[in-house]
């Protein structure tokens, strides 16, 4: 019987670790007193093409306030009327890219991921059952791509970089595709996947 292209991302799941954050590579990083993290869902939208899965990726509007032109996963804040973070990954998904939740398959979720923004933010991980018109939402998404899951699930693809951030330098991961300059927080989250589903 032929395996699932999906097996790495299960795997991970079954074998999650512990949660990550923009801090895991500046351990000297001074948090504000009080501080108090703010729940997000981000979705790890997976589409099986003929065998090859991709995963879907948006890229910032260049006019946003926060983090403009940066590649992220749909997802945003769970608001009062989200039930949990799973469903604030569905309903953002269905505002930013057009993806129905109707076709969704939900697989599970991974550790959180702690922003230095100071959100808590949930990767769930879902299967797009079938392919879909992809629908930026306008002000918000400049575009919407995917990317092969392998490429990302491969921790050789990832390099650690640094940049000056608040008058000192920050370290980060990247996992460059093509014209696509993937890191921080959604870097981080891929690889801490890549490492759980024990990919090499």
């Amino acid at each position: 019987m032929p395996s699932d292209p999906l097996d790495p991302v299960r795997a991970a799941l079954a074998n999650p670790g512990v949660g990550s954050s923009d801090f895991d590579l500046n351990p000297d990083t001074v948090l504000a007193p009080g501080r108090r993290l703010r729940p997000a869902g981000v979705l790890l939208g997976v589409l099986n093409g003929d065998g090859a899965p991709r995963l879907i990726l948006t890229k910032r509007s260049s006019a946003l306030k926060h983090h403009p032109g940066q590649i992220a996963f749909p997802g945003g804040k769970q608001d009062p009327g989200d039930p949990d973070v799973t469903a604030a990954a569905l309903r953002e998904a269905h505002e930013e890219v057009g993806l129905d939740p109707a076709n969704v398959e939900v697989l599970g979720c991974l550790p959180t991921h702690e922003t230095v923004t100071a959100f808590d933010v949930t990767p769930v991980v879902a299967r797009v059952r079938h392919p879909f018109e992809f629908r930026p939402e306008a002000g918000e998404v400049e575009e919407v791509f995917t990317v092969p899951l392998t490429h990302v699930l491969t921790p050789g693809n990832f390099r650690v970089e640094a940049r000056r951030w608040r008058g000192s330098w920050r370290r980060y991961y990247t996992v460059p595709f093509g014209p696509y300059y993937i890191w921080g927080a959604t870097a981080r989250i891929l690889r801490a996947i890549a490492e759980a589903a024990g990919q090499r």
